[in-house]
């Protein structure tokens, strides 16, 4: 049922009224408040129009969209807006020119994926690392997405990707793929170059593959053993190869870590090494507290140092570093070969430290072990008091289980749990 203008008895104007609003002989404008008209054109097409007044004084006109696509409540926010845009000196006909070009502009996932791998080498991540990115982006990602408008990529472009690498067998790899196409889809979200990550779910579809072991390690009741067998075996070593299983044991870092130590990043009057970013799997520096008999054995290593840049250099080059196996070639001597390796020292602390009732997130941090998302809250030396109670006090509970523990030691040792400073 058509409404005639003349009709009209309240504005702002009703979609009801709008939508009845009957054509004429010529097109129209009837005013619906604050600069917002509403035209109807003679064919019965009806569209919203601002009236505003530009910089220099004129008036002009501007389309908004049209009815009922573009309803009464959605044009006069819109009108408010641009009014306020008008009223601050902003050419709203340029304005719409350029959001126009924008809407029009297209983009390539393979220009996102570039500005993500920018941003990464900026982070200064390893070589290593990059070098990792780069070659799957090339052999794996933008072979199948790189040409594509990225707001045209679906779902099944991103399933498609993750089963080519599962075919291979190779599930590590599809997992860290999966994670660098959601991040390049996310960060071209916050860039208004798309509205959608088609890659978010894909863990759901994922392949399994073949389930990870932990490195074989020992739990609390085969330490005392081990421990004994490490002192007796002494002198089939060489003393910094002992030294240095006996560091990865007392401060649960990583062998490698150990390996790469240098003498300028060890404080012995402070009891501290501070790790730089570079050789941190989480790029970031990291603080590790030493107990005191690391301490004294490392007073005895640098008197054998002679001037090497490495704590723990090679057989026969001052500023080379200890050989890859060493350690666990020394584990292998004392007779725990596959039973234990200098990596599993990691995870043998960390049992025993949480069964003993440690604090979890002292226990994370001296693994360094920290969650996605935390960049912005991590510290380096977070929690360093209590992890150097925590580290002397796994130290000294060591010795004790080697020399044999009474049950009124270990219960002088439970009282101690998460007491700062440590009180033994």
């Amino acid at each position: 049922m058509y409404m005639k203008r003349s009709q009209i008895k309240r504005r702002p104007l009703a979609d009801t009224v709008l939508a009845s609003l009957e054509p004429e002989e010529r097109d129209y404008r009837e005013l619906d408040g604050n600069g917002l008209y509403f035209r109807v054109k003679k064919n019965g097409a009806k569209s919203w129009n601002l009236r505003y007044k530009k910089a220099d004084g004129k008036w002009s006109w501007l389309g908004l969209g049209g009815f009922p696509a573009v309803s009464g409540k959605a044009a006069r926010q819109k009108a408010q807006e641009l009014q306020q845009m008008a009223s601050d000196g902003i050419d709203l006909s340029s304005y719409r020119q350029e959001q126009n070009a924008s809407a029009k502009q297209v983009y390539t996932f393979a220009q996102s994926a570039e500005t993500w791998f920018e941003r990464k080498q900026q982070r200064g991540l390893s070589k290593g690392t990059l070098r990792q990115m780069r070659l799957y982006l090339d052999r794996d990602i933008l072979p199948a997405l790189g040409n594509k408008d990225i707001t045209a990529i679906t779902r099944g472009d991103c399933a498609g990707v993750q089963a080519a690498i599962e075919s291979r067998n190779a599930h590590v790899i599809a997992g860290k793929v999966r994670r660098w196409v959601s991040q390049i889809f996310s960060e071209a979200i916050a860039r208004g170059r798309c509205e959608l990550n088609p890659a978010s779910e894909l863990r759901h579809i994922a392949e399994s593959g073949p389930r990870t072991q932990n490195y074989p390690h020992l739990l609390e009741h085969e330490l005392p053993d081990f421990l004994k067998e490490l002192r007796n075996g002494t002198a089939r070593m060489r003393f910094l190869t002992t030294a240095a299983l006996r560091m990865v044991l007392m401060t649960a870092s990583r062998p490698g870590m150990v390996r790469h130590a240098e003498w300028k990043e060890i404080d012995l009057s402070r009891g501290l090494w501070t790790i730089d970013k570079q050789k941190m799997k989480m790029r970031r520096d990291f603080v590790c507290p030493l107990p005191r008999q690391i301490v004294e054995t490392l007073r005895e290593v640098y008197e054998l140092s002679n001037r090497s840049r490495y704590v723990f250099p090679g057989i026969g080059h001052v500023n080379s570093m200890m050989s890859e196996n060493t350690i666990n070639k020394a584990i292998a001597t004392i007779g725990y070969k596959g039973r234990m390796v200098g990596h599993g020292s990691r995870h043998t602390a960390s049992t025993l430290l949480r069964e003993h009732g440690w604090n979890r997130d002292y226990v994370e941090m001296q693994l360094a072990h920290v969650e996605p998302g935390t960049a912005g809250v991590y510290n380096k030396a977070a929690y360093v008091d209590q992890r150097t109670a925590m580290m002397q006090w796994y130290a000294d509970y060591l010795d004790a289980l080697e020399e044999g523990l009474s049950e009124a030691r270990k219960r002088r040792f439970d009282d101690a749990v998460n007491v700062v400073p440590y009180p033994l």
